[in-house]
């Protein structure tokens, strides 16, 4: 028998982890159609855990708000975030950090990975994030495939994440639905489901649905004009849904004895959320011409795309996703290994963040990158610097922070360090910024969950347990 039960006794201790070993019933009548915030029929089983308060004392404070705050504190008490200001007291048998010449921010989350659903081994197996037999499979969700034992969450989290997306991969013009997690141990994904996290709808243009089903295969979309109008009629078709659905409700609240619902479909559900403004829209997007193409068509059906991911040519467009008001989720300076990513430049986020209401986000789409996002950020930062767009820390960490909170809908919960919110931090061991530092302590709600000083007893993969190829390897 692996040594399961130590590791968790340790583990408990450091955070007060507790594995769910059973779940809720579902709450009567949880909604069907769009299955948004609150009322998904997979609910969340995730707990905050018993937590002593924690005093982070004489720290350089990044808000993720724009501020910058010198020999500044933190407070978290009851998984919230208390106060952040100078000289706090924390109450009787409080932990104290002392965090002179380090540096504290808001939990970074990542909102673009595939951890979970291709995890660690990388094998044909476990591949689970494509559902590559139909340009559209918006009935299929993450969650189903996410293996809460990968041991990329662990690395994850010594790199200072503490919430993710889970996205299906981008084969399919609707790949289907996205899950927000957080970043702690459980032997189930609903243990670790951000309570409350909207569901996201994934999509994707270009090169990905036009190779996968046309080319030698001679399917439809086989051309960028086909990828439109693949979505269009897939919207139209939702539309159609989503009003035989509403019908069906004025007849039942008519008292209409002769009401029969519409015949319910998994695909519909997930399409009618997103134009109900329920599910919110992530998709993959690497030319400006086409992020304005769909721009157009998100008017047209009236739904709002959340964030363009990858989006290689954002800088072309940065004034006119700032007047739609949506963010672009970007790497530092991947470019150039296919057709649409060719005419990237380092400069990107700088040029997105620069226009007026400009919302730039960094984002991993790998599980070795998630691991250092604030070294991606620092590169993003000096490639700025270099076109005469300097970008300050206490704005910079809101392309980890608030700007992905803000694209989940979850910017009222974390993101930011202000009082009332999760308690989500990170002491890094100085400037963030910089390829020497560490992510020493990672707290989710107030418990600390990572501590660079003591990683043998940090969260472990079930699955690394027992096997002699990792004993003695901590991130």
């Amino acid at each position: 028998m692996k040594k399961k039960v130590v590791s968790c006794v340790l583990a408990t201790v450091l955070t007060g982890c507790a594995l769910q070993a059973g779940k809720p019933p579902p709450a009567p009548g949880s909604a069907v159609l769009g299955a948004g915030r609150g009322a998904a029929p997979y609910p969340s089983t995730y707990v905050i855990p018993q937590s002593p308060p924690t005093l982070i004392r004489n720290a350089t404070v990044l808000t993720g708000t724009g501020a910058r705050l010198d020999n500044a504190d933190v407070l978290l008490a009851g998984g919230k975030i208390v106060a952040v200001g100078s000289k706090l007291t924390g109450p009787a048998g409080a932990a104290v950090v002392d965090a002179t010449g380090r540096w504290v921010t808001p939990g970074v989350i990542d909102i673009h990975s595939h951890l979970g659903v291709y995890p660690v081994p990388g094998v044909q197996a476990n591949a689970d994030g494509n559902e590559a037999t139909s340009p559209t499979t918006a009935n299929v969700w993450a969650e189903h495939s996410v293996w809460p034992q990968d041991p990329g969450f662990r690395t994850a989290l010594a790199g200072g994440i503490t919430t993710l997306q889970i996205l299906p991969g981008s084969a399919n013009l609707f790949g289907g639905r996205s899950v927000v997690l957080k970043n702690v141990p459980s032997v189930t994904v609903e243990g670790m489901k951000f309570p409350g996290a909207a569901y996201g709808l994934k999509m994707a243009c270009g090169e990905n649905p036009k190779r996968v089903y046309g080319a030698d295969k001679k399917q439809f979309p086989s051309t960028r004009m086909g990828n439109m109008a693949g979505y269009r009629a897939q919207w139209v078709e939702a539309q159609e849904y989503l009003r035989d659905q509403q019908e069906y409700q004025k007849k039942l609240a008519s008292g209409a004895k002769d009401a029969k619902p519409p015949k319910r479909d998994l695909r519909l559900d997930t399409l009618a959320g997103a134009l109900k403004g329920e599910i919110i829209v992530h998709m993959h997007c690497y030319r400006a011409d086409e992020m304005a193409a769909v721009l157009d068509m998100s008017q047209e059906f009236g739904y709002h795309v959340a964030a363009f991911h990858h989006a290689a040519e954002a800088y072309k467009i940065a004034d006119l996703l700032a007047a739609h008001d949506v963010c672009a989720a970007m790497w530092a300076d991947w470019w150039g290994f296919k057709m649409e990513a060719y005419d990237g430049i380092p400069e990107n986020m700088a040029f997105v963040d620069a226009a007026p209401g400009g919302c730039a986000i960094i984002h991993s789409d790998s599980d070795e990158g998630i691991q250092r996002l604030n070294q991606e950020v620092a590169k993003a930062m000096a490639y700025g610097a270099r076109a005469g767009l300097p970008v300050a820390p206490e704005r910079a960490i809101r392309w980890l922070t608030a700007n992905p909170a803000k694209s989940l809908g979850l910017l009222d919960r974390v993101g930011t360090l202000e009082p009332g919110k999760m308690a989500d931090v990170v002491v890094w061991s100085g400037t963030p910024f910089s390829v020497y530092a560490f992510a020493d302590l990672v707290f989710i709600d107030g418990a600390l969950r990572y501590d660079r000083a003591h990683p043998a007893v940090a969260p472990e993969s079930d699955f690394l347990l027992g096997q002699p190829a990792t004993a003695g390897l901590a991130p």
